[in-house]
């Protein structure tokens, strides 16, 4: 997911996403232990998802006030 497009979602969709991405985290992360993903970077690019997502979150909180 591009910067740009997170820029273009509310507040609101944000946040779901950020719980989608969270779950998604956590199940690539039990199923590489118990046999190796076939895309081990999945698990990768799915953390930098979760930090852009927050990253976008805690600038609009700061810009906001």
């Amino acid at each position: 997911m591009k910067n740009s497009e997170i820029k273009e979602l509310t507040t609101t969709e944000i946040v779901e996403k950020v719980d989608f991405e969270k779950s998604t985290l956590t199940r690539f992360k039990l199923n590489h232990a118990i046999s190796p993903l076939e895309n081990p970077l999945q698990i990768k690019v799915t953390r930098r998802n979760i930090a852009r997502l927050v990253t976008e979150l805690r600038h609009r909180q700061l810009t906001d006030k």
